[in-house]
């Protein structure tokens, strides 16, 4: 196995959990690894043709190097190669199974006192469907397992019921869904895949708050399941009284299942899901490396593995096991470093556009006076004068252009809105906790 190839897989997990569903898929999974040159500091890498690497360059290169930088802990410069410019390629060997093959099942997740509830809750769901908890509603931080737990529901499902119909979405994608079956008139489609399922299963189900058309689809398709009698889980990073742009009847028949939180791990679970995920890599990690790291990293799952990941791609290149000096030199941007993720313009842009159902560049630049766009241009303007430390003329340039005193007053009346209208002031205060949490 070429060791960039293995080391490309960590890249691209980073890049997919740093940037939408959509970007990932079209630009960044079609990517191929060729080769990496230390000594000349120069990666090269196989895209489909030139306009795929004209928008890497123009819109990308900034996720890539970030990429590169997290796994390698050095800058190299990307180069991008069409497939008529590469002469003798070498076949790409077949995916480690080491590397993608760690199944999310319940034979792999760590339980501890943070999560055992929610893991028998889990396990009850799994082997009998719709005869335990319906609906079950995990929640928790991001990073904890919660989509771990419903892939394993799902994963023993299949494994003991090959022939169940289990449907799995995440609260984004269910929207983006309907918003295509509307446009394509095919509706009728889309409600025979969710409501004919034997098992739903959805991630993240706070991203459908605020989106009025959403909820009512959603609600329909909650009834028909649970009247026929189906299996429903659900996740969210927090439970179903504080997802405040959630309609009430919604949130009623969430409670009316079985709710189970899921809190970070303490730190005996830290150090088991350090050594668990070190053997599924085939690595060997001392003790007290495997302490190191589960010491200085509290809160998040998905950074404990993140971290060992990086450590495998380091052996690959070095061939040799990490002592806790090198980890600690290594890695210390990852363990020492609690600043929270840039809370960019096109971020909040992004989430303000997908709660209220517009595209990015209408709330960014379009003129039309519409008052429910204009509101959500507002919020945005709101949002971004209240958590980036931009000043009025900054985030004027983001929106088009905007003159400061325009971005002043609709800071000023959505300010007096939140005072109020509640449905406003808690509709903004969802979107900047989504904003946070991805």
């Amino acid at each position: 196995m070429d060791s960039f190839n293995e080391a490309w897989n960590i890249i691209c997990e980073y890049c997919k959990n740093n940037t939408t569903t959509f970007a990932y898929d079209v630009w960044i999974k079609k990517i191929e690894p060729v080769s990496l040159d230390f000594d000349k500091g120069e990666v090269t890498l196989l895209v489909p043709n030139d306009f795929h690497r004209q928008t890497l360059q123009k819109c990308y290169i900034p996720l890539l190097n970030d990429a590169f930088d997290s796994v390698f802990g050095t800058h190299f410069q990307i180069v991008f190669q069409v497939p008529q410019e590469v002469n003798n390629i070498q076949e790409k060997e077949q995916k480690s199974t080491a590397e993608t093959g760690y199944d999310f099942t319940f034979d792999t997740f760590i339980v501890g006192s943070s999560n055992k509830f929610a893991h028998a809750a889990s396990i009850a769901v799994a082997q009998n469907p719709a005869g335990a908890y319906n609906p079950l509603f995990l929640y928790g931080h991001s990073g904890l397992g919660k989509t771990h737990l419903l892939c394993a529901i799902s994963n023993e499902i299949k494994k003991n019921h090959p022939e169940t119909n289990i449907v799995y979405v995440k609260g984004d994608d269910f929207t983006n869904e309907l918003v295509e079956a509307i446009r394509k008139g095919s509706t009728s489609g889309l409600r025979n895949k969710y409501r004919n399922a034997d098992v739903l299963l959805v991630d993240d189900i706070q991203f459908i708050g605020g989106k009025e058309q959403t909820q009512e689809e959603f609600f329909h398709t909650f009834n028909a399941l649970y009247e026929a009698n189906k299996q429903i889980v659900l996740t969210s990073d927090r439970p179903p009284r504080e997802i405040k742009t959630l309609e009430e009847r919604l949130r009623s028949r969430f409670e009316s299942g079985l709710l189970a939180d899921i809190q970070p791990p303490d730190i005996e679970t830290r150090i088991a899901i350090v050594k668990r995920k070190s053997e599924i890599l085939g690595i060997n990690l001392s003790d007290d490396v495997c302490e190191y790291i589960a010491k200085n990293l509290k809160t998040n799952i998905r950074q404990l593995e993140g971290v060992v990941k990086k450590l495998k791609a380091k052996i690959l290149l070095s061939g040799e096991e990490p002592s806790l000096s090198v980890v600690k030199e290594g890695i210390s941007d990852i363990l020492n470093d609690d600043t929270p993720p840039e809370l960019t313009v096109e971020k909040i842009i992004e989430e303000v556009a997908r709660n209220y159902g517009f595209s990015p560049d209408e709330i960014k630049k379009s003129k039309s006076r519409r008052a429910d766009l204009s509101q959500a241009r507002h919020i945005a303007i709101y949002i971004a004068r209240n958590i980036t430390n931009l000043t009025a003329v900054e985030v004027g340039k983001e929106f088009g252009g905007m003159h400061y005193s325009s971005v002043l007053y609709a800071t000023e009346h959505i300010e007096k809105d939140m005072k109020t209208n509640n449905d406003i002031k808690e509709s903004v205060e969802d979107i900047i906790k989504n904003i946070r949490d991805r």
